[in-house]
């Protein structure tokens, strides 16, 4: 399964003096997707960056725009993130009481839909919006904050997810916490997109960093 993970670099952790160059440097360097994490200081807490930042780097590379909303209310918001260059935007199970909506509202944007769950929360919680999702993203960490450390006991609900998604087409994507360390549990546990902040943006190298989490360098 290794050779099929698709790795997202996540910016949150990238050098915001440069950030343009970093997106087209993780770009070059082998990023499947480049991961946008969108805080709003209510629903987590840490205040992060809008539209505005995602419409000045879209620019920068040709890669899939995967944007995560850690925001409560986020369907306010999901045509500007749509309008601002994301290809995929998901949204928190918690944050959203009209979540088939919001994912419904996703795709006429002509976006894929993602759903976030937080490690509290059950894979129970999306069972009935599955037709709706073209991603699921499974939080190994509690969102927030960069550089937190792997909580194990979310392997087993990656697994489970996994079995639910069965032969669908729905991407399950894990992040916090992932490293060249914790990388190949996930993979294993049925992953098929790593996002990674500080595994990649504090290596001097970013081709390496890629190709250590996926297992191939």
């Amino acid at each position: 399964m290794n050779h099929a993970v698709k790795v997202a670099p996540s910016i949150l952790s990238a050098d915001f003096a440069r950030l343009g160059e970093e997106v087209r440097a993780v770009d070059h360097a082998g990023a499947d997707y480049i991961h946008l994490d969108v805080m709003d200081g209510h629903f987590v807490p840490n205040l992060t960056f809008g539209p505005p930042v995602i419409e000045a780097i879209r620019g920068w590379s040709g890669k899939p725009f995967d944007v995560h909303l850690m925001v409560d209310p986020a369907q306010p918001l999901l045509a500007a993130f749509a309008d601002a260059g994301a290809d995929i935007i998901t949204v928190h199970a918690e944050a959203d009481v009209h979540l088939d909506r919001s994912l419904q509202r996703i795709r006429d944007l002509g976006k894929r839909a993602g759903v976030s769950l937080n490690p509290g929360t059950s894979e129970t919680a999306i069972e009935h919006v599955l037709h709706r999702l073209d991603l699921i993203l499974v939080m190994t960490v509690n969102p927030g904050f960069g550089g937190q450390s792997f909580i194990l006991r979310q392997l087993e609900k990656i697994r489970r997810i996994r079995r639910m998604i069965g032969d669908g087409a729905i991407e399950l994507e894990v992040d916090g916490g992932i490293n060249a360390e914790t990388a190949p549990q996930v993979i294993e546990a049925g992953a098929d997109v790593l996002v990674a902040g500080t595994a990649v943006f504090r290596m001097p190298d970013y081709a390496a960093a890629i190709r250590a989490l996926r297992g191939t360098g």
